[in-house]
């Protein structure tokens, strides 16, 4: 069998999966086509059905997979790879088009499975924390129509004594004290309305096309590229798998 993760990442990835208890990780063999066949369908995007038999029953694959994503064992995996660069941070958001096999799951409505409804359709925002590199520190989905500024307090809880960069969107007073309160620099272009317009380090800000970079980098992943998954915790799931695959390229 071939396989499609390069052997370095692998010796990560096993390193990891050794270290989490309950995995049933004793045979490396099966372990790794099972994590290539995730590595399958995240590539390729195609339904766990049709995925090729090498990598076992479709229900089997789909069944394991669904239980790490809810164990955090992806979002983990990333962090266990990820060297951050803590000097630059940056936020923004992607959206991503959901097919009408991603809904249905929630009876109440589609905001807990974070999918909006628009004229375009479904769709989930990604919002992403890169480092200084562009490479992925932490997400967050929302409903596609939701508005950038809302998940930025969750994705800056943690970081200190950084500058932290982001478009217009983001611009808000009472965000900008929080990053200050963390003895943060806010690298953020004031509106164009605004009264008294911030002056910001320009030579800085423009290292904020890293983030862009990385959306473009995620998205050649198709699962990522267009939701196919009811849960947030799948989805997610998918995601910071690709975001672990970047980090270890």
């Amino acid at each position: 069998m071939d396989y499609n993760i390069a052997e370095s990442a692998w010796v990560q990835i096993f390193a990891f999966l050794r270290s989490q208890k309950g995995l049933h990780t004793k045979d490396e063999q099966k372990v790794r086509v099972f994590v290539e066949g995730v590595w399958y369908t995240l590539r390729t995007g195609c339904q766990w059905r049709l995925i090729p038999k090498i990598y076992g029953h479709w229900r089997a694959l789909h069944q394991r997979y669904t239980q790490w994503s809810h164990k955090g064992i992806w979002e983990a995996l990333m962090g266990y790879v990820s060297e951050i660069d803590h000097q630059d941070v940056m936020l923004d958001s992607t959206i991503t088009r959901a097919h009408a096999c991603a809904s249905g799951y929630e009876k109440n409505g589609n905001t807990a499975s974070a999918l909006g409804r628009s004229k375009g359709g479904l769709s989930t925002k990604i919002h992403a924390l890169v480092d200084a590199l562009g490479n992925p520190i932490k997400f967050t989905l929302t409903p596609g129509q939701q508005h950038d500024i809302t998940q930025a307090e969750v994705l800056l809880k943690d970081i200190q004594g950084a500058n932290i960069l982001a478009d217009k969107a983001y611009y808000s007073i009472k965000l900008i004290t929080m990053m200050e309160s963390q003895s943060c620099t806010a690298v953020i272009p004031s509106k164009k309305n605004s009264k008294h317009p911030r002056e910001i380090d320009l030579h800085i800000y423009k290292e904020r096309h890293l983030i862009e970079n990385f959306f473009s980098k995620i998205k050649h992943f198709r699962r990522v590229f267009s939701r196919f998954d009811k849960t947030i915790a799948n989805y997610l799931g998918f995601i910071n798998f690709a975001g672990a695959l970047i980090w270890m390229r």
